[in-house]
């Protein structure tokens, strides 16, 4: 499967990465990828960046190298009912919005708690996509979350991290995601999570499980332009489309 975008990308700024935008848009074009979406960690995130710097990214050239920049973030939801790390007015003014729960930011529950805070988290009109639900740390429903997203058309991440270097023992649970997506219709997004610049781009274990599972490619969102833009374009309140 043929990727043209990685919408999930971490910087400096999240405090626990370690290159720069400019080394990630270097990184990204010279493997052709044509967008990356910068998504550092919401505030609540140890060492990550204050709330203003996300007012800020309108900084950030829209291109850089011939890669489009997509300015965002991954939020972290704070507490079972949802309620993400970063005010709406703040996320009303990024590209994208991805939410993802943390053992440092998210209370640890049972499968029904978490199941309850992701999908409420979901309700959230700014929110694009749940990050690595397959955590193990946060055992899920996982038929419940993917009919959530489905219903309040949320794309739910495979992460590529997460089948190669951290949340160990997520893959049953991701390949379980990635079927119950294929059966439900739910829109899927694949993503790199670096948090160094030679890992952009890097989709070869995301693309071996949604290979194994006959997962087609117009169900994921990031391997077409026109398919990114159309999903962050999907919501009626956003204050302008993204371009």
């Amino acid at each position: 499967m043929k990727f043209v975008a990685d919408l999930h990308i971490h910087t400096v700024a999240s405090g626990h990465a370690y290159s720069t935008i400019l080394e990630n848009a270097r990184a990204a074009a010279d493997i052709g990828l044509a967008m990356i979406a910068i998504t550092d960690h919401g505030p609540d995130m140890p060492g990550g960046p204050h709330a203003y710097h996300f007012g800020n990214l309108k900084a950030v050239p829209e291109e850089l190298f011939g890669v489009r920049i997509l300015k965002g973030v991954e939020a972290n939801v704070i507490d079972r009912d949802g309620t993400l790390d970063l005010a709406e007015e703040r996320l009303a003014g990024l590209d994208i919005v991805l939410a993802g729960l943390h053992s440092v930011c998210s209370p640890y529950g049972s499968v029904l708690e978490n199941t309850q805070m992701m999908v409420n988290a979901m309700k959230n009109p700014w929110v694009d996509a749940i990050v690595h639900p397959g955590n193990p740390e946060f055992l899920v429903d996982e038929e419940t979350i993917v009919k959530a997203a489905v219903e309040y058309d949320v794309a739910i991440e495979i992460n590529n991290s997460s089948l190669k270097i951290s949340r160990v023992g997520s893959k049953p649970h991701c390949e379980n995601i990635a079927c119950l997506a294929k059966e439900h219709g739910a829109k899927i997004i694949v993503g790199t999570d670096s948090h160094f610049s030679l890992a952009i781009g890097d989709f070869s274990k995301a693309n071996e499980l949604l290979e194994k599972y006959e997962i087609s490619p117009d169900a994921v969102i990031n391997t077409s332009i026109e398919g990114v833009l159309r999903h962050l374009n999907r919501r009626s309140n956003r204050k302008q489309s993204v371009r």
